[in-house]
């Protein structure tokens, strides 16, 4: 795999986790960028951060193993 090809993946991996915590109910806001690198905060309830837990876990029990 290149390097470019896993920037890529690592970058589609950081969307859907990003994807996951505002389904959940959670607040992702754009602090800033500097160059490349995205400033980002999350925050939320309680009950939204279980809801966001409970949704990484199935999330990494669908994928397949390394």
């Amino acid at each position: 795999m290149s390097d470019y090809t896993t920037k890529d993946a690592r970058a589609s991996e950081i969307e859907e986790i990003v994807q996951l915590a505002r389904d959940a109910g959670l607040l992702v806001t754009l602090d800033g960028r500097i160059g490349r690198e995205t400033y980002q905060s999350v925050g939320g309830s309680l009950a939204s951060f279980l809801r966001f837990v409970d949704a990484l876990r199935r999330a990494l029990a669908e994928k397949e193993p390394v």
